[in-house]
């Protein structure tokens, strides 16, 4: 590509050229989903993008809005993060199998992997294990590489075959194998010891006072673990301790972990699932502890869905997750980076 190529804007002919095959491969892996999920009896809906509260994880930032009504009056709302409010009120409403390619949002975001503006693939599953919807990844994934009939995932040197049987790692033996910690014995009456993860990590991260039990947690995810995942073959890291549940239910036989599992390829995260947490008052807990700590850190906090909490109590057990879609595009595409697979790269940017 020259430079003047370089210089001139997304939409010339010549970007555009360079970009389409990424976007003809969108397009086939789009369509062998949406076949899939047909074939299996999900229900594809639409649900709202602005919401009352954007989802209330501490590190997640949401862009937001204010609403006219025709009286003058004045009402904030925010770009969703996930769509994972509204779809539970579906499940709640009777709705049993139900997916998304949801337009998300996330300010503090921009990198190879990360877009302010992204589309979501969320799918939930009523009356169903997290396993269920655990298996449904692996073959979501495997879909899309056949789609646009690549064999291998290649990302920074790293590869991974998405056919291939995927390695199955619970979060407490990747910690001890790649990190040496025995992270369950920092988890006590479902909280983090931040005292006695610190000293188990101190030769692993650099840790500030500042720093909490998910803070340290986090940094050796990142450092020493998330690099060493999905390499050959998927990898499906599962049963994430309780501190970090977000909206996953602990484990019955396990208090001490949560059904929650994260889905890598070539050390790219590319799915992030639950066994869903039907009790209304503990997360109305999480939220509070998050929003708190939120406000401790950035100096802000969303609003509750007080809806989205009546809805948890009221529908049935049930599995979810998430998948970055534009990210599985990038990886089955065999693109570089996530700007690459959309159609139109996020406003103002060349």
């Amino acid at each position: 590509m020259s430079g003047i190529d370089q210089l001139s804007p997304w939409w010339s002919a010549s970007r555009h050229a360079d970009r389409r095959p990424f976007l003809m491969a969108r397009a086939a892996i789009t369509r062998a989903l949406r076949a899939w999920f047909d074939e299996q009896g999900f229900v594809e809906v639409e649900t709202g993008i602005l919401q009352v509260s954007p989802g209330n994880e501490t590190h997640l930032h949401a862009p937001r809005t204010e609403l006219i009504g025709g009286d003058g009056s004045r009402a904030t709302r925010y770009l969703r993060t996930s769509p994972e409010f509204a779809a539970k009120k579906l499940l709640a409403a009777g709705e049993a199998k139900i997916f998304e390619f949801a337009r998300v949002f996330r300010d503090r975001e921009r990198g190879d992997l990360h877009l302010p503006e992204f589309t979501m693939l969320e799918w939930y599953r009523a009356d169903a294990t997290y396993d269920a919807v655990m298996a449904d990844s692996v073959v979501a994934i495997a879909h899309a590489a056949q789609a646009t009939g690549i064999g291998r995932f290649s990302f920074r040197g790293r590869t991974a075959d998405p056919f291939a049987e995927p390695e199955l790692l619970t979060v407490a033996a990747a910690f001890e194998r790649f990190a040496g910690i025995d992270l369950l014995a920092t988890v006590v009456d479902g909280e983090g010891d931040r005292a006695a993860l610190a000293t188990a990590a101190k030769a692993q991260v650099r840790i500030t006072e500042d720093d909490t039990w998910s803070d340290i947690f986090s940094k050796i995810l990142v450092e020493h673990i998330e690099p060493r995942l999905g390499q050959g073959r998927l990898t499906v890291l599962f049963e994430y301790p309780v501190p970090e549940a977000a909206l996953a239910r602990a484990k019955p036989l396990d208090p001490r972990v949560a059904e929650r599992f994260e889905i890598y390829a070539c050390g790219v995260e590319l799915a992030n699932g639950f066994g869903e947490l039907t009790d209304a008052a503990e997360q109305r807990r999480r939220f509070a502890s998050a929003m708190d700590e939120k406000q401790r850190r950035y100096g802000e906090r969303y609003p509750l869905d007080e809806e989205f909490l009546q809805a948890v109590a009221a529908m049935p057990q049930a599995s979810g997750v998430a998948l970055g879609f534009d990210r599985l595009v990038m990886l089955a595409s065999g693109a570089v980076r996530v700007d690459q697979v959309v159609w139109t790269p996020p406003a103002g940017e060349a």
